[in-house]
């Protein structure tokens, strides 16, 4: 039995240490103080008995433990990402250990009233009686990655001292600056050298993903003149209400505050305007190539009509593609998808099989020839200070992760 203890020590001691990665830095890893956890980790896979532990010059970790059968067997993969999003602060971070939750109102930060509240929250019903740990209120937990992080190792652990539960060889990985898009850029899958791999980098207790996004970034540039607002008629040209002219033109419910399963969306996530130039940063989703392609078509649609109204060159719209839906690479070998699902029914966990809302590096390997479904970590309400984790949840991830390498030693 995975001790509760155990698994919430160490979870902690991975969250308290700050690892916010940068968009804005030109390194890998993009932030000097991921360091600090992945010098840490790399100790403690070496003091749990792993054999060829690595961590090369950007901090992609790698680790195996040796197959115990005497049988050809898959070589699979369990990997993590150990930065945390530069969107709220993790600096600092003081976790709170609730202890058999009773199903009311969690006062995270009793001075600036900050409240956790099933109210909002309706997913905290599902954890009564539980063990929760969540923020003070002036942080992010962590807990997207970390919690991912503890069970991988606390999986390893768990087989290192049970010999008795067969495996194959297993590698294990854990990357930098997964929250700026950029935790598969580096990682050598060839180096790795697994058939097949897992990221433990899903939300919700049961959940087992292997459709994503097809993703997209948009920047639309708005072109405009300055001059005097006393003389402006007929010259002055106010690229802010051009921009607002696009943005009226997309469609009004494909956002994704109105948006939910497969449904994809155009995201207008920054705007910084002048008269004389305004700037668009959007991101744009779906889950089906066909209408990916068609948002991004729609986007130079409707520059190309505000130019022939306002002038050639007023607006334009640069698009780069991101990542795409690895759904295609995960279908021929749906073994690895009923393997996941088998080990936790097994655990009487209930599958929950849905498409991401988002992306995660399973994508972008598996496009790189490491097909990488995505498992439960357990987290809810990750990249803000509402995030919390239970303890429980954890547990069975690591059990999820045990009981996949014992199943893959046999023929499905």
């Amino acid at each position: 039995m995975i001790s509760k203890k155990h698994i919430t020590d160490r979870f902690i001691s991975y969250v308290t240490i700050d690892t916010e990665s940068d968009p804005e830095s030109q390194t890998t890893p993009s932030t000097e103080k991921q360091w600090d956890l992945a010098n840490k980790l790399v100790d403690e896979l070496k003091v749990i008995g792993l054999e060829d532990v690595t961590i090369n010059e950007n901090a992609y970790i790698m680790a195996t433990l040796p197959s115990n059968v005497d049988h050809d067997v898959p070589t699979i993969g369990f990997i993590s990402h150990f930065d945390t999003t530069p969107d709220f602060t993790g600096a600092n971070v003081n976790p709170q250990i609730i202890e058999n939750y009773d199903g009311k109102d969690i006062i995270l930060n009793k001075e600036e009233n900050i409240v956790l509240s099933p109210d909002y929250f309706d997913d905290l019903k599902l954890y009564i009686g539980q063990t929760l740990i969540t923020t003070d209120g002036t942080t992010l937990l962590g807990a997207d990655d970390k919690a991912g992080i503890t069970e991988i190792v606390s999986a390893m652990e768990y087989l290192i001292q049970h010999p008795e539960i067969k495996h194959g060889k297993i590698r294990i990985g854990f990357t930098p600056d997964e929250e700026i898009g950029r935790g598969a850029h580096k990682f050598d899958v060839q180096q790795f050298g697994a058939d097949w791999a897992y990221t433990m980098d899903g939300s919700q207790i049961g959940e087992l993903e292997y459709e994503n996004f097809n993703a997209a970034g948009a920047v639309v540039t708005i072109k405009g003149k300055i001059v005097h607002p006393g003389y402006a008629k007929g010259k002055m040209i106010n690229s802010m209400l051009i921009a607002q002219e696009f943005i009226d033109a997309l469609p009004k419910k494909e956002v994704p505050e109105q948006t939910s399963g497969r449904e994809g969306f155009f995201h207008l996530y920054d705007i910084k305007g002048k008269v004389e130039e305004t700037q668009l940063q959007y991101i744009i989703r779906d889950h089906d190539k066909g209408l990916f392609e068609a948002r991004k078509k729609t986007m130079i649609k409707i520059a190309s009509e505000i130019n022939a109204k306002h002038g050639k060159e007023t607006i334009i719209v640069d698009i780069k593609d991101q990542y795409y839906n690895m759904r295609e690479k995960v279908e021929p070998v749906m073994h690895i998808v009923d393997i996941a699902e088998k080990a936790m029914k097994s655990l009487d966990i209930i599958p929950i099989i849905k498409p991401i809302r988002g992306g995660t590096d399973g994508s972008q390997l598996s496009f790189m020839g490491l097909p990488c479904p995505n498992i439960f970590a357990g987290g809810h309400n990750f990249h803000g200070r509402y995030e919390y984790v239970p303890v429980e949840s954890m547990i069975k991830a690591t059990e999820v992760i045990v009981k996949i390498a014992e199943l893959t030693t046999t023929k499905q």
